[in-house]
């Protein structure tokens, strides 16, 4: 526990710290902002900062604070360094950034920044990449609160029908309607779930892992099935808890509703930072459930006591709110866990509307030109999530692939915000270096993963650092080339 305190404090640290010093390197500044400027009744539109925070923080919160939490921690104490790292120094400054960044190009979406600092074969890339990113978070973000549902009663495919319902209205609808006046309650609700977990394990104080017991990978010692290695497999599940390429989707969303830039660090890096809070408490209640000492938390449940560090992500979250916060604060607590997916959902699709939008030149203050885009989506994420249902292990597959589509979307955030610095003569290192990381990760988990393509790890590694070694110069190249013009011209 008291690593986990330390982790805590650092979180709120690193935003009055290394957070006003991103926003003074950014420097923000008084001009009209595309809220203002381009208002348009549907998706550009004014609303108040707290709001905007709000639905900020519930829009990229999702499962993965959660659910890519509670898996990570099987990997032991190391998870909590990787949230905490991972959060300060790359997942708020990537989301900070690309929401400014936003912000500064008429709210630009994703593709179209990338295309902008990288170069029109970049934007073509992520504009596919990013639309099948966000249909099969759409997808994992309905079965999976249905999934949780479904414990309450009913069955996985009606609750998924009825959300998807939810969605289809959601996103189509002007996003003061229905978001900006119910995401805030929910974001709310998965606060007081965080909240009220923080002050039971501060009332428990029950015996898990330390950092200073050992960062190698815990499951392996304890489960000889558990075949994800700790480096690049832990990087890749906990995402959204530590840096997470769908958030690039989502900032541009909010980027287009607010009224000055100075509110782009309490928002974009404050709402990370506050999604890292929540990724650290579920690291921590899961370290109880997974490794407590003397008795792991799943051998008190019947239901679990078999499946031990095999126990399903809604299955975790469902006992154990249920058995620390009673049955009245379990409910409460299950409908932040299940608001949080289900909001981040029909925002991945209206991001989705957009980013097709934005490419075809398609305005989207008429309803018939939202179905023309949406209809199409709509089908092909309503196969995806019946194949899911009628497959035992969909869940799992579709994960693991958004898992890696996801961190590697976020590489090419991190690139474009890399050149955006170095056009700007700013200091780039701070984006250069957490760029390299994510480079790393992602391409020495398609080689070495068994879950890709399952290389030896002596191949495997070095394979990865080579593709580092490429991107640096690559980006190395091209910078000298871009100094060399502008000195000439």
């Amino acid at each position: 526990m008291l690593s986990f305190t330390i982790c805590l404090i650092a979180l709120v640290v690193g935003y009055f710290t290394y957070g006003k010093y991103v926003e003074k390197v950014f420097a923000p500044d008084g001009r009209v902002t595309p809220a203002v400027s381009m208002a348009d009744g549907v998706d550009y539109i004014v609303m108040p900062n707290w709001k905007v925070f709000l639905i900020q923080f519930l829009n990229i919160a999702g499962t993965g604070p959660i659910f890519g939490a509670i898996m990570g921690a099987k990997f032991g104490p190391s998870s909590y360094l990787w949230i905490v790292f991972g959060c300060i120094f790359a997942g708020a400054v990537h989301d900070f950034l690309i929401g400014m960044l936003s912000m500064r190009n008429n709210g630009a979406s994703l593709p179209s920044i990338v295309g902008k600092y990288l170069g029109n074969k970049a934007e073509r890339t992520i504009l596919i990449f990013s639309v099948f990113l966000l249909m099969i978070l759409g997808s994992v973000f309905v079965y999976s609160p249905a999934e949780i549902l479904e414990m309450f009663g009913g069955t996985t495919a009606m609750w998924v029908v009825a959300i998807f319902l939810y969605y289809i209205v959601a996103t189509l609808l002007p996003i003061d309607k229905l978001i900006g006046r119910v995401y805030p309650l929910f974001a709310v609700a998965l606060l007081f779930m965080a909240l009220a977990l923080v002050v039971v394990l501060v009332l428990k104080w029950p015996s898990i892992p330390e950092i200073w017991d050992g960062l190698g990978n815990k499951a392996v010692a304890t489960d000889p099935n558990f075949k994800d290695q700790l480096f690049p497999c832990l990087f890749i599940t906990i995402a959204c808890g530590a840096i997470s390429g769908f958030h690039a989707t989502q900032s541009p969303l909010m980027a287009r509703c607010m009224r000055s830039e100075k509110m782009g660090r309490p928002i974009f890096y404050g709402a990370m930072i506050t999604e890292g809070i929540v990724a650290l408490v579920w690291a921590a209640v899961s370290s109880y459930f997974f490794y407590g000492n003397p008795t792991p938390g799943y051998s008190l449940f019947e239901a679990t006591k078999e499946l031990g560090l095999s126990t399903s992500a809604p299955k975790v979250v469902y006992l154990m709110c249920e058995d620390w916060l009673g049955v009245v604060g379990g409910i409460l607590a299950v409908l932040g866990v299940v608001a949080a997916p289900i909001t981040s959902g029909d925002t991945a699709f209206r991001s989705a509307r957009l980013i097709v939008a934005e490419a075809l030149h398609f305005e989207q203050k008429s309803i018939r030109k939202r179905l023309l885009i949406c209809i199409p989506m709509f089908l092909a994420c309503l196969a995806l999530l019946f194949w899911q249902v009628d497959n035992p292990d969909g869940f799992n597959i579709v994960w693991k692939y958004f898992g890696w589509a996801n961190q590697t979307l976020a590489v090419f955030g991190l690139w474009a915000i890399t050149a955006y610095f170095a056009r700007e003569g700013k200091p780039y290192v701070i984006t250069l270096i957490p760029a390299l990381f994510m480079t790393l990760v992602c391409s020495t988990f398609l080689f070495v993963s068994y879950q890709a393509f399952g290389m030896a790890e002596m191949v495997g590694y070095p394979l990865g650092i080579a593709v580092m070694v490429a991107a640096y110069y690559m980006f190395r190249s091209w910078h000298s080339r871009y100094k060399k013009y502008n000195v000439e011209k």
